[in-house]
């Protein structure tokens, strides 16, 4: 048996304080086997997908398959260590997710590769070059980029300093495309590329993750202006004119993009989650009510005044009717035959013929997921992004800090609204938009920052979840021994 603990002693107070939140006097479990289990689920699967995809197009096995499937564990494990020595209390299924996604997006392009490597083969192409091998390479340096902010960035909140340099940063590189000329920066008339002769590089992508920070560190800081109204219409309370400033230059911006570059996804993106950011800070529904109908006048004038938006939008109505028309719905009519050809179970992982979707690979890989894995399989993928978001946004609602808040959320709703955009744009539920689907497609532009995401998200979750330092016991000053009052002690008869 143990020594008795005397009460007011600083082991019962440590005994008290766990007991009282349900820690446990060594704190709460930081669930990183769980989080390594879940990962080994993931090479395992992915495993299998390879192996299918080998059965199907080349009718037999390969030992190689095991050894990609050993060689994805490790990366995943090294990750998973980085994870377990600098964010113990992260949340224990965000890795996996990304290794799931990540994984059937490498799966994907491998199957894409092996058709097109097929009609090059007919066609007698000698340019065909496989994005397996560059996806590979992306993949392995977007987790060393992971490594070096989850290990530099150990506080989320030293990122609400730089707020408005994170702005100015953001807003540059996303002027860039559109101040350089089309040969350097356009890329199927999209005008969102950086061509540097060795490689092409969106800034987009981590402009979406800059604007983030300086959106959330401006909130935080004037959050009171936002609070304030000027009168109420229809139930609604209506900010003061003076405090639309960042509503109308996150509006001039998204139109900014969507005229100059020819990307309605990322305008769409950008403006979205400013949005919700203003609506988690302030919990006023007036925000959304106004920003949306600035978004709508501006794309209502943008297409009145710029032919290539027209084009977008007559893809989008009647894809069939432009179908042989150049720049027109080819693409969308693919994909939708593709998708309608899987049905509900698909055709089988390597079975289908996404090869004739243009693009299968980057934009339109959701609907060789809807082809060969059919509606259940395509379905169980955005289930995965689901959790994934909705895994981050309990981390966000669990930090102590407003920035983290918000900063939090707003990462969780940038994976869910680029998802919806994305496969919007395919399934026709909006016009076509362009951009890429985190983890799968690909291109490094997209996985860089995408990991990036994610590693803030584990920080904040990290710091979500991290047990309070127990208070220090009080420790009472005792007077000096020659200062203490004489006790009169009777020996007992």
């Amino acid at each position: 048996m143990g020594a008795p603990v005397s009460e007011g002693s600083p082991a019962r107070d440590a005994q008290q304080a766990g007991s009282v939140a349900g820690q446990g006097p060594s704190g709460p479990p930081t669930r990183r086997g769980t989080e390594l289990v879940m990962l080994a689920f993931a090479a395992g699967l992915v495993t299998a997908a390879l192996m299918l995809v080998d059965v199907n197009q080349e009718q037999a096995l390969s030992l190689r398959i095991l050894w990609y499937g050993l060689a994805y564990l490790a990366v995943f494990a090294v990750a998973h260590l980085a994870v377990r020595k600098w964010a113990p209390y992260a949340d224990p299924l965000i890795l996996p997710c990304v290794a799931v996604l990540n994984g059937l997006g490498l799966v994907m392009i491998y199957r894409i590769d092996l058709a097109m490597s097929e009609v090059a083969l007919t066609k007698q192409d000698e340019d065909f070059s496989a994005a397996t091998p560059k996806q590979v390479m992306w993949t392995v340096v977007s987790l060393a980029l992971f490594l070096g902010v989850l290990r530099w960035f150990n506080d989320h909140r030293k990122l609400q300093s730089y707020g408005y340099t994170c702005g100015l940063v953001g807003v540059v590189l996303l002027a860039i495309p559109a101040a350089l000329p089309s040969s350097l920066s356009e890329v199927n008339g999209a005008k969102v590329w950086l061509k540097l002769g060795f490689a092409s590089i969106q800034p987009g992508e981590f402009a979406k993750i800059l604007l983030l920070i300086f959106f959330a560190a401006f909130l935080v800081s004037k959050r009171d202006l936002f609070m304030a109204t000027n009168r109420k219409v229809l139930g609604m309370e209506l900010p003061r004119a003076r405090d639309l400033g960042p509503i109308l230059l996150a509006w001039g911006a998204s139109v900014g993009v969507l005229v100059l570059e020819k990307d309605l996804g990322t305008s769409l993106l950008i403006f979205g989650i400013v949005l919700m950011m203003l609506y988690v800070a302030t919990e006023r529904v007036s925000w959304v009510v106004i920003g949306m109908l600035l978004f709508v006048g501006g794309c209502f004038i943008a297409y009145k005044l710029f032919t290539h938006v027209q084009q977008r939008v007559a893809n989008w109505l009647d894809p069939l009717a432009t179908y042989n028309d150049p720049g027109g719905g080819y693409q969308i009519a693919q994909g939708l035959f593709g998708i309608g050809t899987g049905g509900m179970a698909g055709t089988g992982l390597g079975a289908g013929r996404p090869d004739t979707v243009p693009e299968a690979n980057t934009d339109f890989i959701a609907a060789a997921i809807g082809e060969e894995l059919g509606f259940i399989g395509l379905t169980a993928v955005l289930l995965v992004y689901v959790v994934l978001a909705l895994r981050g946004m309990r981390s966000a609602l669990a930090v102590r800090d407003s920035f983290g808040k918000l900063l939090g959320g707003g990462l969780s709703f940038a994976i869910v609204m680029q998802l919806f955009v994305v496969v919007g744009g395919v399934t026709k539920l909006i016009p076509m938009t362009g951009i890429t689907t985190p983890f799968l497609s690909y291109g490094g532009s997209s996985l860089l920052a995408n990991y990036i995401l994610v590693a803030l998200l584990l920080r904040i979750s990290d710091a979500a979840r991290r047990p309070h330092a127990g208070s220090k016991p009080r420790i009472v000053p005792q007077a000096p021994i020659a200062e203490q009052h004489t006790v009169m002690v009777e020996r007992p008869k």
